[in-house]
């Protein structure tokens, strides 16, 4: 308990190097990121996300009851996709081992590569893209977001999941003072909220009025941004980079 209690201690007292808000950030970047890629896959490949899964699940639905727009194959792809990147993000968690610079950096390299190569997809099949492409480009997508939200999980900061908003919208409003709560610190609830929403705006610009394909760029290179900074953390030995107790899983 004595020593719970010093590692508690020394984690608030750290600096800004030592604190989990030096990740801050780049897991902001990374909720753009997220709404730049959804609004390219709803808008260019149909009713269907490659990073908010609770939303594909709904769409599943509609399409077995025969709504318009909206493809079973499609939200099949990007729930399996996901999946297969949230596995093949634990594989690097496991890798990198306990330290949580590594874990990021990691993940922001391959997330790069996955966002890069659908970018690259994107412009040779051109708009509309024809169905090989358009499944070629959700299973990309969603193995960059799968690999993301794992690591996200194992990043464990508060109200910064990088693609599940639910919880991060409902805490301030449960959690205020007119709902009798001590008070809510919505300052990081907000600015999650706010990143994917601005991300998600930018995508919708671009897509309609500039070009399909150039939420992809633009997420490709705040990605290999993120990487670059990321590489940084590899070598910290700040307390935040150190293994948390436990992950809870992302809900929405």
């Amino acid at each position: 308990m004595i020593g719970h209690r010093a590692r508690s201690r020394a984690h608030r007292c750290a600096g800004p190097e030592g604190s989990p808000r030096s990740a801050a950030p780049l897991l902001l970047l990374l909720t753009v990121v997220k709404g730049l890629v959804d609004a390219f896959s709803y808008l260019v490949l149909g009713h269907v996300f490659v990073a908010n899964m609770t939303g594909n699940v709904i769409f599943a639905g509609f399409a077995i009851a025969g709504a318009l727009g909206f493809s079973l194959t499609a939200t099949a792809v990007a729930l399996a996709a996901f999946a297969s990147g949230a596995f093949l993000g634990g594989r690097l968690i496991h890798r990198a081992g306990p330290h949580r610079g590594r874990i990021l950096h990691r993940a922001l390299v391959v997330e790069t590569v996955l966002v890069a190569d659908a970018f690259l997809l994107a412009e040779v099949s051109g708009a509309p893209a024809g169905a090989g492409s358009r499944y070629a480009l959700i299973a990309l997508l969603g193995l960059g977001l799968g690999v993301q939200n794992a690591a996200g999980r194992a990043l464990a900061v508060p109200d910064l999941t990088t693609t599940v908003l639910t919880l991060t919208i409902t805490g301030p409003a449960a959690d205020s003072r007119l709902a009798g709560s001590p008070g809510a610190k919505a300052g990081r609830r907000l600015l999650s909220a706010a990143a994917m929403f601005l991300g998600g705006l930018a995508g919708a610009l671009v897509v309609l009025h500039v070009q399909p394909a150039l939420p992809l760029l633009i997420g490709t290179v705040l990605l290999a941004t993120g990487s670059g900074a990321a590489w940084w953390f590899t070598r910290s030995t700040a307390p935040w980079t150190q293994p948390v107790g436990a992950v809870l899983p992302a809900t929405g």
